[in-house]
């Protein structure tokens, strides 16, 4: 049989990588909802927390400088490396659980509850961050005009381009998880994160849990920005990342290589 590693690096395989993400969303639907929630609440606030550093990378810089561009993305790198390596449950991450849902290894049922559950958790745990930091004032001065500025750039997105960045957005998140599964070691995994997260920011796409934390962020700082527009944001890059995650990455590797999987994984 052809060899199905085409990188002949020291990493799992994709066709062991596809029956590792379907066992894990087999795993994640069966999590009790305590366990669900706390991991949940605990995503929101590592990607907010990745989502200040970069609001720091970005104060004083021109924000459409492209190097500065790269320095805030790698900064908020850290928001996935805690959830990955630290261990938490992200709602755009887990769009991956589509695999499982397609081999019928888990319902619709199950796949809707459980990213209702997170979702809802990561949001919590992002505004409590956002809630934290402002009270904790290290974002007063120049900062603060800097996460102004991030939350009215994001709402003033027409509906279109608030979903096409969320597509395109989720793809490169999935794809990050995806690469860390590949890795065999923390590095390894921190590595792959670092550059695939970079990529979107510096492109400027939408994150829908980063933006939980960035528009209230900007919002408690007094950005122009309402309920409604904040709401509608978040409605559309939703749809987006579901999209970009489930059918750009998740149903493309599942016909590349699903078959290929059943025998990875029995193995």
């Amino acid at each position: 049989m052809a060899d199905l590693n085409p990188t002949g690096l020291d990493a799992y395989k994709p066709a062991e990588i596809t029956a590792l993400v379907e066992n894990a969303g087999v795993a994640k639907v069966r999590l009790p909802f305590v366990r669900m929630s706390t991991l949940g609440v605990l995503a929101g606030a590592f990607i907010a927390l990745g989502a200040v550093v970069y609001t720091f990378a970005m104060t004083g810089v021109d924000p459409s400088f492209g190097p500065a561009r790269v320095l805030g993305g790698v900064a908020f790198s850290l928001g996935l490396i805690l959830v990955i390596v630290g261990g938490a449950e992200l709602f755009t991450g887990n769009a991956l659980m589509v695999m499982a849902a397609v081999d019928g290894r888990i319902t619709v049922r199950e796949l809707l509850r459980s990213w209702i559950i997170v979702y809802f958790a990561n949001f919590a745990g992002a505004v409590f961050v956002a809630l934290a930091v402002w009270s904790s004032g290290i974002l007063a001065g120049p900062a603060g005009a800097t996460a102004i500025a991030i939350a009215e750039g994001k709402t003033a997105l027409v509906p279109f381009e608030a979903f096409m960045r969320g597509v395109l957005c989720n793809v490169l998140v999935c794809l990050a998880v995806w690469l860390t599964l590949a890795a065999r070691t923390v590095a390894g995994k921190i590595l792959a994160i670092i550059w695939p997260i970079a990529g979107f920011v510096v492109l400027g796409l939408e994150h829908s849990v980063a933006n939980m934390y960035l528009v209230p962020q900007g919002m408690l700082y007094g950005a122009d920005v309402g309920a409604d527009a904040f709401l509608a944001n978040l409605l559309f890059v939703t749809a987006g990342n579901v999209v970009g995650g489930a059918g750009g990455v998740a149903l493309a590797y599942r016909l590349a290589y699903g078959n290929a999987s059943k025998q990875a994984g029995q193995r």
